[in-house]
């Protein structure tokens, strides 16, 4: 791959070429990626047949810190995450990740092209089957402005080069509001060993005051709890995601009226009931 991206890391502990994977996440920051997509990593945990890779776009610099991390300074801090994000990829199984330390100021400025053709390399390298992206309703500016620079770099491929499927992930905002017809469910409950560790190992986040671990396993178990209120539960864990396929099916599609026709659509399951039962 010809990355523009200098000082970029890539940890492929398989030893596996970068063209078997099958199950693609691109996220913002190092424990993002386990967070997000629990499910594929554990779908593909101790398969031969399928193979997850991650893709780490931002640098790990500027996260809060404190306790034995209170003195680190940022470039202290990108070196402790990458190697965090290694021990997760050693976890998990995966096939490989890579950490391609752009600054969050990067990633967020409007006509970085250089982070959307890095994308592009990375995607038609493995060309997944399935790519996991962040929630386009997101609330952390750093991770919208990587799932719409993840679909610039969709667009950009070839047709017949492109996923078959791209699902967005929850993290910063849930996925619960969407209308239960429009929800993807990642089933989190294999393996919760596995998944406990993934988020665990990233000690600079949780022992520096943000508790990512028992927050992802809260919301996994009360998505599938509260999922169906007339039934038994399906599963004992659960991510939701959103099909967002059809931003890179219709490149004419903006992301601004695929994102707001979602909501409009909550808000008229909203109405209706309230007229039903009023």
């Amino acid at each position: 791959m010809n990355l523009i991206k200098a000082g970029q890391d890539l940890f492929c502990p398989s030893g596996l070429p970068l063209e078997k994977t099958t199950h693609l996440c691109i996220a913002s920051h190092q424990d993002d990626v386990e967070i997000m997509a629990a499910a594929p990593i554990l779908e593909c945990f101790g398969r031969s047949d399928k193979q997850f890779t991650a893709v780490v776009v931002s640098d790990g610099a500027g996260s809060p810190r404190s306790g034995v991390y209170a003195d680190f300074t940022d470039e202290d801090m990108k070196k402790i995450r990458v190697q965090e994000q290694h021990k997760a990829a050693l976890i998990g199984g995966y096939l490989a990740v890579l950490q391609l330390g752009y600054t969050s100021a990067a990633i967020k400025q409007r006509e970085n092209k250089d982070l959307v053709n890095d994308l592009c390399e990375i995607l038609l390298k493995t060309a997944p089957e399935t790519v996991y992206v962040h929630n386009l309703m997101d609330k952390h500016p750093t991770h919208v402005a990587t799932v719409v620079k993840t679909i610039k770099a969709l667009r950009s491929l070839p047709k017949d080069k492109r996923p078959r499927r791209v699902i967005s992930c929850e993290v910063w905002r849930g996925l619960d509001w969407l209308c239960d017809s429009d929800k993807v469910i990642l089933d989190t409950s294999p393996h919760p060993n596995i998944s406990g560790a993934l988020v665990g190992v990233f000690d600079s986040q949780i022992s520096g005051g943000k508790r990512y671990d028992l927050a992802a396993t809260g919301r996994r178990v009360a998505n599938a709890t509260y999922f169906d209120s007339h039934s038994v539960d399906s599963c004992e864990s659960m991510n939701f995601g959103l099909d967002i396929t059809e931003l890179i099916e219709d490149d004419d599609l903006s992301t601004d009226t695929f994102v707001m026709g979602h909501i409009e659509k909550f808000g008229r399951a909203v109405k209706q009931l309230l007229e039903t039962v009023g």
